[in-house]
């Protein structure tokens, strides 16, 4: 499998530190608000390389952090009268409610950061024990930027041009403009721990090395996270790390892409601010993760709702097929007969295509294109009469529901029963449009006993009556079933 690597800006081939046994570990959110839709996609992304990492056969341990102590966390609970432990659990919680819609499963070790103060003491007192780090006289702690030579490897930044226009803020206690807080004096009214240097509480980079560090054996095969997180959080994790212990933190740095809202920054400043709860008042949840599918994970994406009603009209039609592929394996009468050659040798190649992708850097989109094109092929199967009922389509049908089941393995699609999830879209639809179910199933019953009495003037009428409401009818051997056009 070939990964792209932040660190050497290429694509490299995936090698485990420890055959069989990957350690990833992904920067999490820091617990003062509900989600947004950029937290959507960094976890999607990883949720769905370890989902096809243990696909493949491999051991993952996947760590993802939640930051507990932070300065928008304590600013929240002075504002609400709430300690910053009652914040952090709140919006902790609400991450998992909104991941548990999302089907991102939970990381095998979702450590807190306030857990491992002791540890990230101990990693400040290393560093300033090898002279990479220095205590102020009020108690805060910096690390020496340009003690670590190889600080700006993996964001490329060169410390002389960072040094350019940085400047001490008045009050500072830095020996230089570009070192970083390890720890912090305590304000007055923030939590606080006891330390060598006083009361104070840890900046925000030493958490996650001394989360990882304490979690997983060194060099993590895998650390990951927003292209945000490369400068300056990653790049410090490095200096931090590498200067205490003298080991490499990650063999692999893997970044997603950031969200736009409708081509622009998403920000609360303009307004445009989307929370995953935001969306998934008016979409399934299952659309969203479709649609943050629908791009290559390093690329931007631009979210709009007409994106997401393209992405919705992109998953009916694979649960549409998946539903007739469904009744089609369900009838009990099959000839033989093997399907055309070249229909199998398609479908073979689709399947493989698929894993090519997924290969190719988790090409989540590339390996959509190819469930489409699967999709396309089934239907063809499926609407042609001289396949109807051939042995040869009944085991092409048998094997697609097998492939449709690994997809919603690695991809966390497609796993909903397909009438399920008709119908509930169909109902979220029928919200959206202010739709009068009610009336719908009226003219529906109308329309039946209509039929029954033979009165077909009267049946068309109540159809084009059902229509003229943005309603279809197909009849099926169960009977009508009513959707949105």
């Amino acid at each position: 499998m070939l990964l792209y690597n932040t660190k050497t800006r290429r694509k490299e081939e995936f090698i485990p530190s420890r055959p069989g046994k990957v350690g990833m570990y992904a920067c999490g959110i820091t617990a003062y608000d509900f989600s947004h839709i950029g937290h959507a996609r960094s976890a999607v992304v990883f949720d769905v390389l370890a989902r096809y990492l243990r696909h493949k056969g491999l051991q993952v341990t996947f760590v993802r952090n939640f930051t507990d102590v932070d300065d928008k966390i304590i600013a929240r609970a002075n504002r609400e009268g709430r300690t910053s432990e009652e914040i952090a659990d709140t919006y902790i919680n609400a991450f998992h409610e909104d991941m548990d819609r999302l089907n991102v499963r939970r990381a095998d070790i979702e450590p807190r950061a306030t857990a491992y103060i002791p540890e990230m003491i101990a990693l400040c007192q290393k560093l300033i024990g090898r002279g990479h780090a220095y205590a102020t006289p009020s108690g805060d702690v910096y690390f020496r930027v340009r003690s670590f030579p190889l600080y700006g490897k993996l964001s490329g930044r060169d410390v002389d041009d960072l040094r350019s226009g940085a400047r001490v803020a008045p009050g500072e206690e830095k020996e230089d403009p570009l070192d970083f807080a390890l720890w912090k004096a305590a304000k007055p009214e923030e939590p606080f721990w006891e330390s060598p240097w006083g009361k104070g509480r840890p900046g925000w980079h030493i958490e996650c090395s001394a989360m990882s560090e304490k979690n997983l054996p060194l060099p993590l095969d895998i650390h990951g996270g927003g292209q945000d997180l490369i400068f300056p959080h990653h790049e410090n994790e490095i200096a931090q790390s590498e200067a205490a212990l003298g080991k490499e933190l990650a063999t692999y740095w893997v970044h997603n892409g950031f969200v736009q809202i409708d081509s622009e920054k998403m920000s609360k400043s303009l307004g445009n601010f989307k929370t995953i709860r935001d969306i998934l008042e008016h979409r399934q949840p299952e659309t969203l993760r479709f649609f943050l599918l629908g791009k290559h994970y390093r690329s931007p994406v631009d979210f709009s709702f007409d994106g997401m009603d393209e992405a919705e009209r992109g998953l009916r039609r694979i649960y549409e097929c998946l539903a007739e592929a469904d009744a089609a394996r369900g009838r009990d009468k099959w000839k033989p007969g093997a399907l055309p050659a070249d229909i199998s040798r398609e479908y073979e190649t689709l399947k493989q295509a698929f894993y090519e992708s997924m290969e190719d850097d988790c090409n989540t989109a590339s390996a959509l294109g190819h469930v489409f094109a699967t999709v396309r092929l089934i239907n063809r199967v499926l609407e042609d009469k001289k396949f109807r009922n051939l042995e040869g389509a009944k085991s092409l049908l048998d094997d697609f529901a097998v492939s449709s089941a690994a997809w919603s393995d690695i991809l966390g699609v497609f796993g909903t029963n397909p009438e399920v999830f008709l119908r509930e879209l169909r109902d979220i639809k029928a919200v959206r449009m202010g739709l009068d179910t009610a009336r719908v199933e009226r003219l529906l019953a109308e329309r039946a006993e209509a039929r029954a009495r033979k009165d077909f003037s009267r049946a068309d009428a109540a159809r084009e009556a059902i229509a003229s409401m943005g309603v279809e009818v197909r009849d099926t051997p169960a009977g009508p079933v009513w959707d949105i056009a």
